[in-house]
């Protein structure tokens, strides 16, 4: 570890003296937090005079998730004089335009969050450097091995993960499976497309699923390695592989799109369990995250909500139907102070486990940690499963099967949700698939891909 005696001390005193964290609700306005002004004046903070600055851009998530990182570095900034965290959350879809801009002028953050799909592509192309060096052996040794690679790049970790989080989980409506006389959830894809079609009437869709090919594309990376048994392009990245074994996927997407089960684009994105929870819906896939929304904003329907595992194209359990995901923090490749921003990731995502906990407990542990010291705590916890009565499928049934995200640049997972989109709207399937062979190949050929 390259960060000095004197700043490691401070760490080991911040950790000592462990978070209480509390959700206060809301996104507060002005300060360090504020999404209006990116790397701006501190929102009156006082700087110490002699700390070193770190800014830090945030992506904008959950109150509570936003909450627990406003406290962190609040508490990382109380407890010592010598860095400072300069703390911006950027609302998702400013994000792209923020970060280019900043880029451009020079004045791109030092430290980011940064989920697991674009690592790769960022430590390739120099966007972020490596930290393996810079943060504690024991952190990483921490970690469990499968989270350890997806943040490695030719063999050196390049950001520090907080959560895992798998990306589609089947909710369904027991008192609605029950009326329509269905008894569990499906177990193939042959049976969920029957099904949604069953539970489909004049009030009720049946199934709830990516309604746009931006969502397609990185939602149904784990339909994509069941049906296929391989991602859309191969492994040395050299040539396109959307091969007819995608057929039965998008044809799935088409079937229920014309039998009225799954509904036109209703401009709510995917990760929202919101149309779900105002009864909408019969079925829905969503990532394990929706569990907390479902939780807190529609509790009267808890208890009538049931989940399952994906079904598979086999109709076999245990197969992959989710690929892992979630978010992490990384050190921008320009950045003047990587010490300083990797002793912050060190502190706040790799250290005490007092002050991860809280994060869990106020997504009321519809993610997963990492860290094994961590998963261990939580597992400790008394109240996990009343708080969460569908924590132990998801982390039983679904969790252990599942893979990573794809590392590729995100062109190629676009092209295919496209291709998912295009079959959905009435393209031929095969017409669809020849459409995101052609995207991917001038993918590979603009990025210089092959061999990669």
């Amino acid at each position: 570890m390259s960060t000095t005696r004197r700043t490691m001390g401070a760490m080991s005193a911040i950790a000592a003296a462990g978070l209480v964290l509390a959700a206060c609700g809301g996104t507060p306005e002005g300060g360090p937090g504020d999404a209006g002004d990116p790397g701006g004046e501190n929102g009156g903070v006082d700087v110490p005079a002699d700390a070193v600055e770190v800014t830090f851009w945030q992506t904008q998530y959950t109150d509570e998730e936003n909450e627990w990182y406003e406290a962190v570095v609040e508490e990382f900034n109380d407890a010592q004089d010598e860095i400072f965290v300069n703390h911006t959350i950027v609302p998702g879809d400013a994000w792209d335009q923020r970060m280019t801009a900043a880029q451009a002028a020079g004045n791109q953050p030092d430290l980011r969050t940064m989920n697991y799909g674009d690592i790769s592509d960022a430590a390739r192309t120099g966007q972020i450097t490596s930290v393996a060096d810079l943060i504690d052996a024991a952190a990483w040794d921490d970690l469990e091995d499968n989270v350890r690679e997806m943040v490695t790049y030719q063999e050196q970790e390049y950001a520090y993960p907080l959560l895992v989080e798998p990306s589609a989980v089947l909710y369904y409506r027991t008192d609605l499976f029950e009326e329509a006389g269905l008894d569990g959830p499906p177990a193939s894809w042959d049976e969920l497309v029957d099904y949604a079609d069953q539970l489909t009437d004049d009030t009720t869709f049946g199934l709830r699923l990516a309604q746009d090919a931006g969502d397609m594309a990185w939602s149904t990376w784990g339909y994509q390695w069941n049906v296929a048994g391989h991602l859309p392009i191969s492994d040395d990245w050299s040539e396109p592989q959307a091969t007819e074994d995608y057929a039965p996927l998008l044809q799935a997407f088409q079937d229920m799109f014309e039998s009225g089960a799954i509904p036109p684009a209703d401009g709510v994105g995917y990760p929202d369990a919101s149309p779900f929870g105002e009864g909408r819906y019969a079925m829905m896939a969503n990532g394990s995250w929706a569990a907390s929304q479902l939780l807190a904003d529609y509790p009267d329907i808890v208890d009538d909500v049931a989940v399952a595992a994906m079904p598979s194209f086999s109709g076999q359990p245990g197969e992959t139907t989710a690929t892992l995901g979630g978010w992490t923090l990384v050190v921008d490749g320009a950045s003047d102070v990587p010490e300083e921003a990797a002793a912050f990731i060190e502190w706040a995502l790799g250290g005490d486990v007092d002050v991860l906990v809280p994060f869990f407990e106020a997504t009321v542990f519809s993610k997963v940690s990492p860290r094994i010291s961590v998963a261990e705590a939580i597992a400790e916890h008394p109240d996990v499963d009343d708080i969460n009565p569908w924590n132990v499928v998801i982390q039983e049934d679904i969790v252990p099967y599942a893979e990573a995200e794809p590392q590729y640049p995100w062109g190629i997972s676009l092209a295919l949700g496209e291709a998912i989109e295009l079959a959905m709207q009435g393209t031929p399937v095969d017409e669809a698939l020849e459409y995101a062979n052609s995207e991917i190949q001038t993918e590979i050929d603009n990025a210089d891909l092959a061999g990669s």
